[in-house]
């Protein structure tokens, strides 16, 4: 068992985006910066539910294989299921669509008001928790049946969590892209890399994928 990250992250080390508009809510800066992820056959597969056969199938597409291998819950943050779109909307079931890509209990941390868990198709199902990075922590691994616990995000999400000392095993798919804003993820992470054997592997799309085990 294993407590990981996977996160994309641009050249100067941002992991979000600021050009989100009502008219476009990703903006164009995401497709950007996980555009070498998205274009993998198993990100086709596992969340495009495209089983045509179509993607890259290189050192991105193993990087994306490894992604989902072997989890037995999630942690994410408000942001990353949708939460600061619809934050007063009961009815607000993410934006992951009817068949979430997860397939095992996932616990979305938030400040709001409590809300229920929502069962979804495939296996997911959303806990909503306001906790600290362990106690959350704590509540993944009693349901992940002895399997990994991945921390999804956001970068402030994985931050705390690295903060913590709580992760085991960081990869980072640094695209060859420049934000110049948004949230970085190295931000008072000073030293990170002396409690990790780091090791990099360049793909062909130009994506640097970078990790951190302990």
């Amino acid at each position: 068992m294993a407590v990981r990250v996977d996160l994309n992250i641009s050249l100067d080390g941002f992991a979000s985006t600021t050009d989100q508009t009502p008219e476009n809510p990703f903006g164009d800066d995401w497709p950007r910066l996980v555009s070498a992820y998205t274009a993998t056959r198993t990100f086709r597969e596992r969340v495009l539910h495209d089983t045509s056969g179509e993607g890259t199938t290189g050192v991105d597409d193993a990087y994306a294989q490894a992604y989902f291998a072997e989890l037995g819950a999630e942690i994410m943050g408000a942001g990353m299921f949708g939460l600061h779109n619809f934050p007063d909307d009961p009815d607000w079931r993410g934006w992951w669509g009817d068949e979430p890509p997860f397939g095992f209990p996932v616990f979305v941390l938030t400040h709001g008001a409590p809300r229920p868990p929502i069962e979804m198709a495939g296996g997911t199902t959303f806990h909503f928790l306001s906790a600290t990075p362990q106690e959350a922590l704590d509540r993944a691994l009693e349901v992940a049946d002895g399997k990994d616990v991945r921390v999804g995000g956001g970068p402030t999400v994985v931050r705390d969590f690295l903060k913590a000392g709580l992760v085991d095993h960081l990869h980072v798919a640094i695209a060859p892209i420049i934000l110049g804003s948004g949230i970085r993820l190295w931000d008072d992470l000073r030293g990170l890399e002396s409690t990790y054997d780091v090791t990099a592997e360049t793909a062909e799309s130009g994506t640097v994928h970078l990790t951190f085990r302990r």
